[in-house]
């Protein structure tokens, strides 16, 4: 008796029969015979990362308890409606990240020796977590900025430190999340990549060629630059794919561009909101945004207030009390926009659950202390993503724990299978 016709994967059909020596019989109903019934699949999990690098007036933003019962901070009771919704941190930084604001870079990556002789950066984690996952949307990771010195800054940083650019128009960020080019456009485009792929192909020819007379180390470096090739590769061969995909449907109309640099908060909300619409339409599950505010110049704090100087002058504030009142007033404001964002994400349904609880919020900075160029007890605050929240977690002041402990934290929750990342000693409970 021959064995019964089977498909992978589909259920058997109910007319099957068995066929042997001439004889046919029907088959009885089975189990195997009964439709499959796709079990829908979890939402994704996805991140937002906002960092400013001139950070908060730490007296005024950590609780002076812990625990659940903690007592808000003077700006934490902004967001006394959501304090369920997220946990803030004390004594968290990054070991030997030091040299004020040039740390910025830093955030994402904790290299140590930040623009000293020699140094070189390392790979950010929103880079780090686009390797682990692969390009599962069009996008593996956006960075973002507000205000941002484009060619000196950046959260971002690939494998060999290179640091890359943000973006930072909203209408140029609409349209490649969600303007489709006609055919010409398109097959101009793939062009474009099948170019790119080809000059690749001839410099990695002529390295193994170059190669046969380096020293070991030599041979190390360029076996380094291979790999890195390599990768740019495998990602245009990804990027023709998506190329050819159509784009989701835009779910708001195209943003007006704000490019008035005093306009700092309205740009902020501008950009998270285009964060948030790429998180919503699955176009990325990664993005990061950096508020320069070391590049800011005199700018609006709200409809009737706009500071006497620059956000850097205003860091340095020196006690100055004219100076102090216009960066709490600013603190407070990024507060109420932090709120927004998280009010937002819970609003927003996914498959019967709150994009919230499938996004984790981080919001912090590279600076403990701008006034007086500290790079300890960063100011961090981490909403949604599934956790339980509403607490203040302290660690020692005087001897910070790794944030990339936090880092391994989220990753995990994520999905993605590491135990470490940059001066990660440990993973966070929270």
């Amino acid at each position: 008796m021959s064995k019964a016709p089977h498909i992978a994967g589909r259920p058997l059909p109910r007319r099957s029969v068995l066929k042997g020596a001439g004889v046919t019989l029907a088959l009885p109903l089975l189990e195997c015979m009964t439709p499959i019934v796709a079990k829908a699949a979890e939402p994704p999990r996805r991140m937002l990362i906002l960092m400013n690098n001139l950070g908060m007036l730490p007296k005024f933003f950590f609780p002076q308890t812990a625990g659940k019962d903690y007592e808000a901070s003077p700006y934490l009771s902004l967001l006394a409606d959501c304090r369920k919704e997220f946990t803030v941190f004390t004594g968290l930084s990054h070991p030997g990240v030091t040299g004020g604001h040039s740390t910025d870079n830093c955030f994402l990556t904790a290299a140590r020796g930040a623009f000293k002789s020699g140094f070189r950066n390392s790979i950010s984690l929103d880079q780090f977590i686009a390797e682990k996952i692969g390009q599962v949307t069009r996008f593996p990771t956006l960075n973002l900025g507000v205000n941002i010195d484009k060619g000196n800054r950046s959260l971002s940083f690939t494998r060999d430190g290179v640091l890359l650019p943000a973006e930072d128009s909203a209408p140029k960020l609409y349209e490649r999340m969600f303007l489709q080019g006609d055919k010409q456009a398109v097959a101009r485009q793939l062009h474009r990549l099948e170019t790119r792929g080809s000059i690749l192909d001839t410099l990695r020819d002529e390295t193994k060629r170059f190669s046969r007379n380096l020293g070991g180390q030599d041979k190390a470096r360029l076996d380094q630059y291979v790999t890195s090739v390599r990768e740019v590769e495998e990602r245009l061969q990804t990027a023709k794919s998506w190329e050819q995909k159509p784009k989701p449907t835009a779910p708001a109309p195209a943003p007006a561009d704000i490019q008035d640099k005093k306009l700092l908060f309205d740009k902020l909300e501008l950009m998270l909101s285009m964060g948030q619409l790429a998180l919503e339409t699955d176009t990325s599950r990664v993005v990061t945004i950096m508020v320069d505010a070391f590049f800011t110049p005199v700018y609006k704090i709200n409809e009737e207030h706009s500071t006497t100087e620059s956000y850097h002058g205003l860091s340095h504030h020196g006690q100055a009390e004219h100076k102090v009142k216009q960066l709490i007033e600013t603190d407070r404001q990024q507060m109420v926009v932090l709120k927004k964002l998280i009010t937002s994400l819970a609003g927003k349904q996914e498959q019967g659950q709150r994009l919230l609880d499938r996004t984790m919020v981080l919001y912090g900075s590279n600076m403990g202390d701008a006034n007086i160029h500290d790079n300890t007890n960063l100011p961090i605050i981490l909403a949604g993503g599934g956790f339980q929240h509403g607490r203040h977690i302290a660690y020692k002041r005087d001897n910070n724990l790794p944030l990339c402990n936090l880092f391994v934290t989220m990753m995990q929750q994520m999905g993605i299978e590491t135990d470490s990342f940059a001066s990660s000693t440990s993973r966070l409970e929270l």
